[in-house]
């Protein structure tokens, strides 16, 4: 594993633990190098699973766009990192459970929308601007009061 600070190739597992019902691991690693810690997950891959994009395309799943998507609309809201990953995971298994081979990018969007609308009511109205592209105020407001319903 490349230590993301010296970028050196070498590092040791100081403690590692499975931290969701998905079987995925947490590592905290050692640089051999320079002496930083950084933590790593772990996935395992059962299926290849393709993403259907609004144009048609397909592309191979990938966990951490979801990951990344949470991240950012959380970003600077009283949200910790492991409710950042526990929200991601929730999302992945959902997906995983509907035991598809392709999955459309809509369910996927509109699953992040249920898992953060739980989480936290800012990054879901963050999430919901961007991935339902609101024309105008209007559209934004009735997502709002619809939130407060």
């Amino acid at each position: 594993m490349i230590c993301p600070f010296c970028q050196n190739a070498d590092s040791k597992v100081v403690d590692s633990r499975t931290v969701h019902r998905d079987g995925s691991i947490r590592r905290r690693r050692e640089c051999l190098a320079c002496q930083s810690r950084f933590t790593t997950y772990e996935y395992v891959m059962k299926h290849p699973l393709l993403v259907i994009k609004k144009s048609g395309q397909r592309e191979e799943y990938d966990r951490q766009r979801i990951d990344r998507s949470i991240r950012i609309a959380a970003n600077k809201r009283p949200v910790t990192a492991d409710q950042i990953m526990e929200a991601a995971s929730r999302v992945h298994q959902q997906i995983v459970n509907l035991g598809k081979a392709e999955i459309n990018t809509a369910v996927i969007g509109e699953l992040v929308m249920e898992v953060l609308r739980d989480l936290d009511e800012v990054a879901y109205i963050r999430f919901a601007s961007v991935y339902r592209a609101f024309e105008d105020l209007g559209a934004f407001q009735a997502e709002i009061e619809q939130l407060r319903e």
